[in-house]
């Protein structure tokens, strides 16, 4: 699929993230499971599934056929973030078929001591026709993050660093500015909890929506509605 067919395809359109990480409830040492998520939103019309590491990578594809946003998160000494952050995991996730890989991009520490302009020019370098996916944080990062080679951007670490405004829901006014502003397709993400939210950020300006938690992710789901309903009996008491 090309970038354009990929493009044209998510328009408008849900993307499912589907992430189980170690000490998760759906995090199988033995197997993933995650391709089980995958088919399900499949069913229900996904265009595409975002999911973290080789191993779900290749289950999601296998499974599904359908375009995956894949990502492989993982800490080192010396980087403050802890998405694709080294060019080890853009070439295992290259070799694992993934037709979109998502790094961080915020403005953050790295390790290596290269910016996040440098790394994505190694990149390119290596691997100049790959559709990249710049997660970041702010509306600098993100509109650097385009002057630097990225195909796409995404809000998902709004909130997540600590100098982004940290919101219970989306944050709207950032899909609004860089959806204005950028050239290149802006994808919203992160606590994106309903359907409502996903329709909102659309309405800003989003050219796409990835839900995660929301969908897939059960201990989520079911701490949200446990802590409702423990807050409506305080205010009975």
């Amino acid at each position: 699929m090309t970038k354009s067919e990929l493009f044209q395809k998510m328009e408008g359109k849900l993307i499912v993230s589907c992430q189980a990480l170690p000490g998760e409830p759906l995090y199988v040492e033995e197997k993933s499971i995650m391709y089980l998520m995958a088919r399900a939103a499949k069913e229900a019309g996904t265009v595409a599934i975002r999911t973290s590491s080789v191993r779900d990578v290749v289950a999601i594809k296998e499974e599904t056929g359908l375009p995956v946003i894949g990502l492989i998160k993982i800490r080192y000494d010396g980087f403050e973030g802890y998405i694709t952050p080294t060019m080890k995991e853009i070439d295992e996730l290259v070799q694992a078929g993934a037709d979109v890989v998502a790094l961080d991009c915020t403005l953050r520490k790295r390790g290596d001591n290269l910016t996040v302009n440098e790394f994505i020019t190694r990149i390119r370098e290596k691997y100049p026709d790959i559709i990249l996916m710049a997660d970041i944080s702010t509306y600098e990062e993100g509109m650097n993050a385009q002057e630097a080679g990225v195909d796409m951007v995404s809000s998902t670490l709004s909130g997540y660093t600590e100098y982004s405004p940290h919101l219970e829901g989306p944050d709207l006014e950032l899909v609004k500015r860089l959806s204005k502003n950028l050239t290149i397709p802006l994808v919203a993400e992160g606590r994106i909890h309903t359907p409502e939210q996903a329709a909102a950020v659309l309405r800003s300006g989003a050219f796409a929506v990835v839900v995660g938690g929301a969908i897939t992710r059960p201990l989520e789901i079911t701490k949200r509605f446990i802590d409702a309903i423990s807050e409506l009996n305080k205010k009975e008491d």
